[in-house]
């Protein structure tokens, strides 16, 4: 029999896991429109912005709608507007860019005219300083690590994760428990494949009559490059090599402010090589002759990698469960049919 923990609780109004775009943005509305509400944001990562990783290009729309005036503040974080795009087609040792004429043909979210080039990271931590300003409560590190239901099975908060526990599973002598937060409602912005999100989606029954989930996974690197290599603004696509005609994936290049590029190269999860190491071609693809150019005699600031969500509409299961929702990248996290 496993043993009981007892846990210090807290009452609150709204719960919302994870400090990402969607997260805090649902905490500064919930707190705009009812002031008195108590929001608390959870965030698995030591800061805001911690576990953010995306070379992002944002349509500010979303902000206009929720912090009407923001262009007008000095410190917020979209100092990059889109210039050009670019949609490249490579190949081993070259490769061509789509003339613009064909560019106007390409899906309207290609076209990133009235875009910015951003940090994830950098929105998340302004957006969170926005939050805070209304009277949110973020707590960082500080991991959600299962659900909470009453005697009817709905969901009424979250446990974070007990500390001190050793690799066999047993207490040590630092443990502490997690605390339980109980809140009315309860969002999940995880991201993909977040742990509570896939327990909801099960217990629930929220992906019945969807199709099965897609995931990449996504590598990036920021460097700092040299200014005559930098051009602020451009937004470049691409697809081809290094990888085959049977393997799915792409890449990015953004050229961000400050003389830095976010780099960025994904593959699908679905690839049939069992050889293929998507880091090694994420290394490859820094090789050809026009990423190369950008980078010589820069230098990579941070790296790192994580899933994302590929499946599209169909793949999203009902987004609402009682005592609470799914946010964003949490809407496809469950895993495909055993």
């Amino acid at each position: 029999m496993s043993e009981v923990i007892e846990r210090e609780s807290m009452e609150v109004d709204v719960v919302i896991v994870g400090a990402g775009p969607a997260g805090l943005s649902a905490a500064i509305r919930l707190k705009q429109l009812s002031p008195d509400l108590a929001v608390v944001v959870l965030e698995k990562g030591a800061e805001v912005g911690a576990h953010v990783l995306s070379g992002a290009v944002v349509d500010p729309i979303g902000v206009d709608a929720l912090l009407p005036g923001w262009c007008d503040q000095e410190n917020h974080p979209f100092k990059t507007p889109v210039t050009e795009d670019r949609f490249a087609i490579l190949t081993k040792s070259g490769g061509m860019t789509v003339p613009g004429f064909l560019m106007a043909l390409m899906p309207p979210l290609m076209n990133n005219h009235g875009n910015f080039i951003v940090s994830l990271g950098n929105v998340c931590r302004w957006l969170g300083e926005k939050a805070e300003a209304l009277g949110v409560d973020i707590f960082p590190g500080f991991a959600a690590a299962d659900l909470v239901y009453d005697d009817t099975g709905a969901v009424v908060g979250v446990v974070t994760g007990d500390m001190g526990v050793q690799r066999d599973g047993t207490q040590g002598p630092g443990f502490a428990p997690g605390m339980e937060l109980r809140a009315k409602y309860v969002l999940l912005g995880e991201g993909a494949r977040g742990s509570l999100s896939k327990k909801a989606i099960a217990k629930f029954g929220l992906a019945e009559g969807c199709e099965p989930p897609k995931f990449g996974l996504g590598l990036k690197e920021v460097w700092e490059v040299l200014p005559g290599n930098h051009q602020p603004g451009l937004v470049q696509h691409s697809f081809g090599w290094p990888l085959d005609n049977k393997t799915g994936g792409g890449s990015f290049l953004y050229h961000m402010e400050d003389n830095k590029v976010a780099i960025g190269f994904v593959v699908h999860l679905n690839y049939a090589n069992p050889y293929l190491s998507p880091f090694q071609e994420f290394q490859r693809f820094k090789s050809h002759p026009h990423i190369r150019k950008v980078l010589e005699g820069g230098s990579r600031l941070s790296y790192g990698a994580r899933a994302i969500t590929e499946g599209g509409f169909q793949s999203v299961p009902r987004l609402t469960f009682p005592g609470g929702a799914l946010q964003r990248c949490s809407a496809v996290g469950r895993p495909s049919a055993q």
